[in-house]
């Protein structure tokens, strides 16, 4: 299968075209700076032209780097126009070219400010609290209303992404932690990235249409950092336990019933020598 990929640079991204690559798909990474054999995109410009790709999976996002909610900056029409109109311009062309089907990165802040403790489906009614949350939910409107035979639309939702890499989620909690500063108590869900690539295959293999939730562990700080001072015998004390009551888990039924299996703790001890 071949699949075209924006945002293959980036934190999720990276992880999908190397879980892609290791099943045997054939990638093209859709770039602002292109390398021999990818394709030239850029939210604000017209989409290349896909007609002899299988799937398009789409996790390009414009933001400030390093911020997702509050990633527009001093330009929130700027951060909509381009996020929203130019990913469903993206989609449009892909269908227009016969590609299968489309899957769309989106997150768990489409969900917004539901009370904490309620479990998250996909069939709730979507009321995010965030600019970023929003055009999320927006271009998951705009994709799904695209849905068409021989054209299926799909939306992941995310949660946070760790994962070995420069720049990781935790780089900066580890380092916090090692050199003694105080580590405020938090829980909350996490899935890692490679996970989030086999997701992305399930979808494309059964031609899944619809939101799809993804996460895997509830994870306390206390318990992540207990992990990083057994490997490195740190002297300083994980923070105090948080109250996993008052988090918003996510139901992952209809992503599990496609044959997905996240890697859970096995795979975050794995991978946690590497992320230190």
């Amino acid at each position: 299968m071949r699949i075209a990929l924006t945002g293959a640079t980036g934190l999720v991204g990276r992880f999908i075209e190397a879980g892609a690559r290791a099943a045997g798909h054939e990638v093209t990474r859709l770039t602002r700076r292109p390398g021999p054999g990818d394709l030239t995109f850029d939210l604000s410009s017209p989409p290349p032209a896909l007609g002899d790709h299988d799937a398009l999976i789409h996790c390009a996002f414009d933001h400030i780097p390093g911020r997702y909610r509050g990633g527009e900056g001093e330009d929130p029409e700027g951060f909509a126009r381009r996020n929203r109109d130019g990913s469903l311009r993206l989609f449009e062309v892909g269908r227009a070219a016969g590609i299968g089907a489309a899957i769309f990165l989106s997150t768990r802040a489409v969900y917004g400010d539901y009370a904490p403790g309620t479990l998250l489906t996909e069939d709730l009614t979507l009321r995010p609290d965030t600019l970023y949350g929003q055009v999320k939910a927006e271009v998951e409107a705009g994709l799904h209303a695209l849905a068409a035979p021989g054209f299926a639309p799909s939306s992941l939702r995310a949660t946070g992404v760790y994962g070995p890499g420069p720049g990781h989620k935790w780089q900066g909690l580890f380092a916090d932690y090692r050199a003694g500063r105080p580590i405020p108590p938090r829980v909350a869900t996490e899935v890692h990235g490679a996970d989030v690539a086999t997701a992305c295959l399930a979808l494309i293999s059964a031609q899944a249409t619809g939101a799809f939730n993804c996460s895997d562990l509830t994870l306390d700080q206390h318990d992540l950092l207990a992990e990083v001072q057994r490997l490195t015998g740190c002297p300083h004390d994980p923070p105090p336990r948080a109250d996993a009551s008052k988090v918003n888990a996510m139901d992952c039924t209809r992503l599990k019933d496609l044959g997905w299996h996240p890697g859970g703790w096995d795979r975050l001890r794995a991978d946690l020598p590497a992320m230190l």
